[in-house]
């Protein structure tokens, strides 16, 4: 047991470090953009590492604060006065999220088409931009910094007072960090550099600049409120009063229970989301149990608000920042957690340096990523059925807020699809998969989103050795969401557990996807995204 943990720890070791170094401007940036103290960021990545990394047996994801949660707790915050109030909105969250793991509600993610998940991704990315424009141009004023764009209608004392209080310091800085991250990203032999990851880059190059002018008494200097403001503790009394406890009046507060169950919903539909890319990301192709995945997000996120951090979820950036680093198993992403707070406990001071703008640029260019043009331009090419709904949930996001945009999105989804899919998923060839070992599934004329959990249950329950006939010779529309579960269906566990399978009219018109005629293995075209 102990060489395994020995070999285990040797083997991460790197990929933990990788994950660190990419989460910690990430918490940091997120607890800016959540309107809550840059701690607490750095706490709920800590406990999404140690705790939930710990709990948890998916082997490539990693937890800690999620961009996608930022609107709600910005809002959440806001209304409420208080963080030690919603503190409590973050335990009621877990509470929900480990009773939807004992209530085994891990399938859910099946129900949610990919239009609506990518249009609630790209309305928080929208949000994220407007938020950061503050920081960005070094404007100081909490009570205009809290504001929505949108908020009451539309507001133009919000920008008009914005730019008449340009800090040109921040700027510079929020330029020269935009144009670093860019270059990381576009040149291959910076972006190979694992172990010096961009934003990482950005925040030391923000410091060393801003210490330059201050050094020179330049006008430009940056002053300490528009830097990172995380406590420094010298004393055992000062570092107790790391923790920040939540005000239990909150749990009386029914505006605390509804921001909870909001954030457990959200957090829960995202942090599936993401396992199921992750275990795609996984070369060993292992399966995550999402119902224990919930149980330990539910016990991180308790924990997280006990101690004053913000609510988590498994989160992509870092899953794949994880998996391309090397990781085997999820010690990687224990050991990020552990170098979290090492962190936090040697040197805040070296964090107080950090420029709000940094962390802004690194934030404005995570929400253009989820808003990027590309998807727009993606989703239509797809046609109306698909475009319609993503734009829907793109607008309903960014001019309420997330739970009433991602509602609107689904049941715009839902009108196109019962409008033209009235018609079984498929229909297999013999009654139970069990009493043979050869059968055919003959698709429908349009199989969507919704078929997709009673496809992929039927596909699970496939034995090996067997032969399998897909036929979608009758089908004139797949989802991309079934097409990618028949693809790693066909080209990794049939491959691993002898299953032949046989594919028959799957169209090159599907766009992303054809099929190879003679060994009957779906090929992916992926898209640049």
């Amino acid at each position: 047991m102990k060489n395994n943990f020995k070999a285990q720890f040797s083997q991460n070791f790197a990929s933990g470090l990788v994950v660190f170094l990419v989460a910690l401007p990430l918490c940091l940036g997120i607890a800016l953009a959540s309107g809550a103290p840059p701690l607490s960021g750095i706490i709920a990545g800590i406990v999404g590492g140690v705790v939930i990394g710990s709990l948890s047996n998916s082997n490539i994801s990693v937890s800690g604060p999620a961009a996608g949660l930022t609107a709600i707790v910005l809002t959440a915050i806001t209304d409420l006065g208080a963080f030690e109030l919603f503190l409590c909105a973050g335990i009621i969250a877990g509470i929900l999220q480990l009773i939807l793991g004992f209530i085994r509600a891990g399938s859910i993610s099946n129900y949610f088409p990919n239009n609506v998940i990518e249009g609630m991704l790209a309305g928080i990315g929208i949000i994220i931009v407007l938020k950061q424009i503050p920081h960005a141009l070094g404007f100081k004023n909490e009570n205009i910094s809290s504001e929505t764009l949108f908020e009451n209608g539309f507001n133009p004392n919000y920008l008009t007072e914005i730019f008449s209080a340009i800090h040109p310091g921040a700027v510079l800085i929020t330029l020269v960090s935009i144009t670093i991250l860019l270059i990381w990203e576009k040149v291959p032999t910076l972006k190979s550099l694992k172990m010096l990851p961009g934003a990482l880059v950005a925040v030391m190059v923000g410091i060393l600049l801003n210490q330059l002018l201050i050094v020179s008494g330049s006008s430009l200097a940056i002053s300490s409120q528009y830097l990172v403001n995380l406590p420094v503790p010298t004393t055992f009394n000062e570092y107790k009063n790391l923790i920040t406890l939540p005000s239990l009046n909150g749990f009386t507060n029914i505006q605390v229970w509804i921001a909870g169950a909001t954030i457990a919903v959200v957090a829960s539909i995202e942090t599936l989301l993401c396992i199921e890319a992750s275990d795609r990301l996984d070369s060993k192709r292992r399966i995550t149990d999402t119902n224990l995945e919930l149980k330990a997000q539910g016990i991180g996120n308790m924990l997280s608000g006990l101690i004053g951090g913000l609510p988590m979820t498994s989160v992509v950036v870092r899953s794949s920042a994880n998996a391309n680093a090397g990781a085997t198993s999820k010690a990687s992403a224990i050991i990020h957690g552990v170098l979290l707070l090492v962190c936090v406990l040697t040197i805040p001071f070296l964090l107080n340096l950090i420029p709000l703008a940094t962390l802004a640029a690194v934030l404005i260019l995570v929400g253009y990523k989820l808003a990027k043009p590309a998807t727009f331009i993606h989703f239509w090419h797809h046609g109306k059925y698909q475009f319609i709904p993503f734009v829907a949930t793109v607008l309903a996001v960014v001019f309420t807020d997330l739970l009433k945009g991602v509602a609107i999105g689904l049941i715009i989804s839902i009108f196109y699809i019962l409008q033209g899919n009235m018609k079984r998923a498929y229909y297999l060839s013999k009654e139970q998969l069990n009493e043979t070992d050869e059968f055919t599934i003959k698709l429908a004329e349009e199989v969507s989103f919704l078929n997709k959990a009673a496809i992929k249950k039927t596909l699970k329950n496939v034995k090996p050795g067997s032969k399998v006939t897909i036929d979608a010779r009758s089908t004139s529309y797949i989802t991309t969401d079934v097409l990618e579960m028949i693809q790693d269906f066909a080209n990794v566990r049939a491959k691993e557990e002898n299953i032949h399978v046989e594919l028959l009219g799957f169209k090159t018109s599907y766009r992303d996807y054809e099929v190879d005629e003679e060994s009957h293995i779906l090929i992916t075209h992926r898209r640049a995204m």
